[in-house]
C-alpha cells in the first residue's frame, strides 16, 4: 500500500523558518518527481517547488523562489522543503506528491498520482 507521509508543519512568526519533510514508501519510485503543492483557505490548490529523481532539477512558483529550497533523499525518497523569510500569506495546508509518470517537471496536480494527507503551516504573529 503506498503511503506519503508529510511533517514538520506549525506556527511561526513572520520572518521565520520551518522545514517539511515527506517521505513515500509502499512501492517503486524510481525516476518519478516529487513536489509540494499547497492550499490557503477559500483557494485552489498551488503549486509550490518540485525536485527530479536524481535531485539535479529544481523548481519553485514565482512566490516562494528565493526563500524556499526543495532537497531530496533516495532510494526510500524522502523530499524535504526548507522554508526561510516566511510571510503571513505562506499560511496553508502544505501537501507532499510524487508523479504519475517517470520524470515529470510539471505543475499541473492532475500529473501526480500520490498524495499526502498534508501538514498545516501557519505564519502569523
Amino acid at each position: 500500500q503506498v503511503q506519503v507521509l508529510e511533517s514538520g508543519g506549525g506556527l511561526v512568526q513572520p520572518g521565520g523558518s520551518l522545514r517539511l519533510s515527506c517521505s513515500a514508501s509502499g512501492r517503486t519510485f524510481d525516476g518519478r518527481d516529487m513536489v509540494w503543492f499547497r492550499q490557503a483557505p477559500g483557494k485552489e490548490r498551488e503549486f509550490v517547488a518540485g525536485i527530479s529523481w536524481e535531485g539535479r532539477s529544481t523548481y519553485y512558483s514565482d512566490s516562494v523562489l528565493g526563500r524556499f529550497t526543495i532537497s531530496r533523499d533516495n532510494p526510500n525518497p524522502t523530499v524535504h522543503l526548507q522554508m526561510n523569510s516566511l510571510i503571513p500569506e505562506d499560511t496553508a495546508v502544505y501537501y507532499c506528491a510524487v508523479s504519475r509518470y517517470i520524470g515529470s517537471g510539471s505543475r499541473n496536480s492532475r500529473d501526480y498520482a500520490y498524495w499526502g494527507q498534508g501538514t498545516q503551516v501557519t505564519v502569523s504573529s
